[in-house]
């Protein structure tokens, strides 16, 4: 059986896209990560990939400022990308510890 997820916090439209696309981007990122990739050829992918998505988010924090959201809420924007796995998805940019071996 699964566990329940926490639920959402409450988000506008515009948050909630700034945060998909966000997470978009940080597994994009990910996927190019030279320290934790053994082929070129999917990081070549993700790159591609990288800039539309890269673009996306530049157009969700165009609307969130042309609609006067001028702040970002962090902490409950934080909230939503525990619940969306955020920690671990941002993880896989960061260099690994290196290995005892």
């Amino acid at each position: 059986m699964v566990p329940d997820l926490p639920p959402l916090p409450a988000l506008t439209r515009a948050e909630g896209e700034l945060i998909d696309r966000y997470l978009e981007v940080v597994d994009l990122l990910g996927r190019i990560n030279p320290a934790r990739r053994e082929d070129t050829y999917s990081g070549l992918r993700a790159a591609q990939a990288l800039v539309s998505r890269a673009a996306e988010l530049r157009d969700a924090l165009v609307l969130m400022h042309g609609r006067g959201e001028r702040e970002l809420h962090a902490e409950t924007l934080a909230r939503a990308l525990r619940v969306l796995d955020g920690e671990r998805r941002t993880a896989r940019v960061t260099v690994p510890p290196e290995s005892d071996n």
